[in-house]
């Protein structure tokens, strides 16, 4: 009983330290269809300016004001949250982001529902409303900054 103990704790450890140095790939996977959607709103100094609003009120906490990741909340987060003034996050099309938005993602919360008059959002749009659109303009400008 005695090996069968020491047995199943060095096999836990090890698996705890293999996970550690090898961690696994949770790729946050998107739709094909958000994957190609373009946003439907011009991005102007008016929808930039609605859209940091939104931004300050939803994403600043985690994401910190820059958008470099570094909120109020971040550190109470795993994994920490995006820093979106990266090239890799600024690579992604506007429907990536739209769908990590909405859906969320582990710590991330969905905000579909969220974003004002966007409740009953069509599934695989931008919805009713400018405001998802206006969101993703003004994110598009952290990386400028």
């Amino acid at each position: 009983m005695k090996s069968l103990l020491t047995m199943l704790g060095l096999l836990a450890f090890t698996t705890t330290i293999l996970s550690l140095i090898h961690p696994q790939q949770d790729p946050w996977k998107v739709p094909d269809n958000y994957e190609k959607m373009k946003n439907p709103v011009a991005s102007d100094p008016s929808s930039i300016k609605l859209g940091g609003e939104l931004y300050i009120e939803h994403c600043k906490s985690c994401h910190g004001v820059y958008g470099k990741g570094d909120g109020v909340k971040a550190a109470n987060l795993n994994p920490s949250p995006s820093d979106l003034t990266s090239e890799k996050f600024q690579k992604q099309t506007d429907g990536s982001i739209l769908y990590k938005i909405y859906f969320g993602h582990k710590d991330m919360p969905g905000f579909k529902k969220r974003i004002p008059d966007n409740e009953d959002v069509i599934e695989g749009s931008f919805g009713k409303t400018r405001s998802p659109g206006d969101l993703i303009n003004y994110l598009r400008t952290l990386a400028k900054k």
